[in-house]
């Protein structure tokens, strides 16, 4: 759950509106009327639109994060776990949640200069799993190939049945485990 609840409850109406009517359909006042709060109660926590698309972005970039974090300090294995984290974040935040799929979407059709900070996090990624202690040319392919699945479903290009999606992934894994990179 999210740390203010007010503001939570207005991220998620700003959700529903994109999901269920458009980004176009995205406005201050449909937020408000969603949420069941006044306009300045919205004003309170969001300033502006742009302000309300930042938060959903950085929301939802925040929970990915430490989701990613989170796994790679559980790993027991030093070589390969920021590898390993963002491949299993990537394949479990699949379908988990439309929130993410629907702030990347509000961001990139309102306002893409928002999504600096994932952006950015991307970046950090890439040189986490870059220095990875495994052949980074492995880990980099598994990175974009999880990315390459997410974004397939997101979009709903390309869906895998259960089985196959799978399999991809036990593939990925061992791309990124430090015994196979020794081999």
């Amino acid at each position: 759950m999210r740390s203010n609840s007010k503001r939570a409850l207005l991220l998620d109406a700003a959700s529903r509106i994109v999901k269920e009517e458009g980004v176009g359909k995205l406005t201050l006042e449909a937020v408000a009327k969603e949420a069941g709060v006044s306009k300045g109660g919205l004003l309170h926590h969001f300033a502006s639109k742009d302000d309300l698309i930042k938060g959903m972005v950085e929301e939802d970039t925040d929970r990915f994060v430490a989701d990613v974090e989170s796994r790679a300090e559980k790993d027991p294995a030093a070589r390969g776990r920021w590898s390993r984290a963002y491949v299993s974040s990537t394949f479990d935040d699949v379908g988990e949640t439309d929130g993410f799929k629907i702030a990347l979407i509000t961001a990139l059709f309102a306002k893409p200069d928002l999504l600096g900070k994932l952006q950015d996090q991307y970046k950090i990624w890439q040189n986490q799993i870059q220095e990875d202690g495994i052949d980074p040319v492995n880990a980099t392919i598994a990175r974009l190939a999880a990315d390459g699945l997410w974004f397939g479903e997101l979009f709903g290009f390309g869906e895998l049945d259960a089985d196959l999606r799978g399999k991809v992934y036990a593939r990925l894994l061992e791309l990124t485990d430090a015994k196979e990179a020794d081999a």
